[in-house]
């Protein structure tokens, strides 16, 4: 920090000589197409302090001001690897204070580019659950307009039909002012997916795992109506389900944004490894079955589904996931079991890809300071 503010300094005292030296230049040029130089500091300054030093300087402070905001981002340890935030909400429907009822009881609180949302979304379409069970607000991602974390509520509906119309959260803007309606004083962070009880006013979960096993098992008050075929989380497939749920949450779901949020190098390199071996495991797997427990579409395919349909357009190229060449495409096995599961019904309306892949780039500004939202990877370019 000191020679930051040497070389600060002994360029704020040049700032005059530095001007005569532009204007000297300027002139040079003044018959030629103009262009726009920046501060012009390299071709300026650099007859006065040597250019090492001025490129040490922007770099040094660019990477000071891009940690402090990642950190504000992605929390980090001291090694500069993410460190993903507990939960605080862990009620479950079926309980005696969340009863498994329907009539409009729960609501969902869902945005489009989240694959933790995404997840939830999945089951929502997968089991046909009506908003007599469980309805469900879109949420839209703008962190300029929400007052804390990138949630916004859409514009309030008049409509009889709107589940939030009659509630508590009747004209709240943003998912700080739901999580302030049932929790006053509120001082975590405002994630979705979110799952509230509008009859007695409490939130039940924001943890997206336990959300799609609630949603997996309760009733409703009815008899399950899961789709012809469709289980989940079938009881003689529990332990293996949940021990592939451990690995890929850890290597992939989770593996992706430490490469991304890690402001070490270190940090990436063993998340990257990470990332790497959980495609390799999956290949592997999928080079001898359908799906990652065996012949059927299981949780742990609907938990690993969002994280692989946005790496070709996000994980890969933006997070440098395992790095920045690798595709889903060019995984044979995986790529087979990813078009497999866009054809089961309710999967490819969970999701708008080409949205979800551009939020990315326009809201994560520490990782694109620039804001330049590159051509969608849309599903029909991946070819489902």
């Amino acid at each position: 920090m000191a020679w930051f503010l040497l070389l600060l300094s002994i360029l704020m005292c040049n700032l005059d000589r530095i001007h005569s030296l532009r204007m000297s230049a300027n002139k040079s040029n003044i018959n030629k197409q103009p262009l726009d130089k920046g501060f012009n500091i390299l071709e300026t300054a650099s007859k006065i302090i040597p250019q090492g030093k001025i490129v040490y300087l922007a770099k040094e402070s660019w990477k000071f001001v891009w940690t402090r905001m990642m950190s504000e981002l992605a929390p980090q340890d001291k090694s500069g690897s993410y460190s993903r935030p507990m939960y605080t909400f862990q009620g479950k429907i079926g309980t005696a204070d969340f009863p498994d009822e329907s009539g409009g009881r729960y609501h969902l609180f869902l945005g489009n580019p989240c694959p933790w949302c995404h997840r939830v979304r999945l089951v929502v379409n997968l089991r046909n659950l009506t908003p007599s069970e469980v309805s469900v607000t879109h949420l839209i991602d703008d962190p300029i307009k929400a007052s804390r974390g990138g949630w916004v509520l859409p514009t309030s509906s008049s409509s009889n039909d709107d589940p939030l119309r009659n509630s508590i959260l009747s004209g709240a803007k943003d998912l700080r002012e739901v999580y302030d309606a049932f929790f006053p004083n509120y001082k975590g962070r405002c994630t979705a997916p979110l799952l509230v009880d509008l009859k007695s006013n409490k939130i039940v979960s924001n943890e997206s795992s336990d959300i799609v096993r609630m949603l997996e098992r309760a009733t409703f008050g009815a008899a399950d109506n899961f789709a012809p075929g469709m289980q989940l989380y079938p009881p003689d497939l529990a332990r293996e389900i949940d021990e592939t749920n451990d690995w890929t949450y850890k290597l992939l779901n989770n593996g992706v944004y430490r490469c991304g949020f890690s402001t070490s190098q270190e940090a990436y390199d063993v998340a990257s490894v990470d990332v790497r071996k959980g495609l390799s495991k999956c290949e592997d797997i999928l080079s001898r079955q359908d799906f990652l427990c065996g012949s059927k579409f299981t949780e742990a395919d609907l938990r690993l589904l969002p994280t692989m349909l946005r790496y070709d357009g996000v994980y890969g190229p933006l997070f440098k996931a395992g790095g920045t060449h690798l595709r889903i495409r060019d995984f044979k096995s995986i790529y087979s079991w990813l078009k497999r599961c866009w054809g089961i019904k309710g999967v490819k309306e969970s999701i708008d890809l080409a949205d979800a892949t551009a939020s990315y780039y326009r809201q994560l500004f520490p990782l694109n300071a620039g804001g330049i939202i590159p051509t969608a990877v849309t599903a029909e370019e991946i070819g489902l």
